[in-house]
């Protein structure tokens, strides 16, 4: 069943940030996993290696909390507009694609839908400047 969940953005301080958060809400860091450790990415810099690519953290009600570093070595500046992002976590590719088209309608800086080694994965600012994040996991 899908669901929604809050895509932060850090300039490099995810882990920490997350630490935090997870000791505020009295829950553990989960899915933790570094640049170093994702395929197909361009070759880095340990410290950019060594950064998080992704992170999670269950808070409120059920509600989840996702994290990744942007890396400033591939031109990537964490600023309002861009550090928090509505991740819906979908079922289906199709369900994905309606919702990212309806979303994209009349905005910018869109992330067509695409199959990445983490699932079917996509990003668009929508009219409104609201950051909108689909994923549909791998069935297999």
């Amino acid at each position: 069943m899908g669901y929604v969940a809050t895509y932060l953005n850090f300039q490099g301080r995810s882990e920490e940030a997350f630490n935090f958060y997870a000791t505020v809400f009295g829950t553990q860091v989960r899915g933790l996993m570094r640049f170093r450790d994702a395929e197909g990415l361009p070759p880095m810099s340990e410290e950019d290696g060594n950064k998080v690519l992704h992170a999670e953290i269950d808070i409120l009600g059920g509600h989840t909390l996702m994290a990744t570093d942007m890396l400033e070595s591939m031109g990537q500046q964490v600023r309002i507009g861009n550090n928090t992002t509505i991740s819906l976590n979908l079922d289906t590719n199709e369900e994905a694609d309606r919702f990212w088209t309806a979303l994209s309608e009349g905005g910018s800086e869109t992330a067509p839908m695409t199959q990445m080694f983490f699932g079917y994965w996509g990003v668009t600012l929508d009219k409104f400047g609201i950051r909108w994040m689909f994923n549909v996991a791998p069935t297999a």
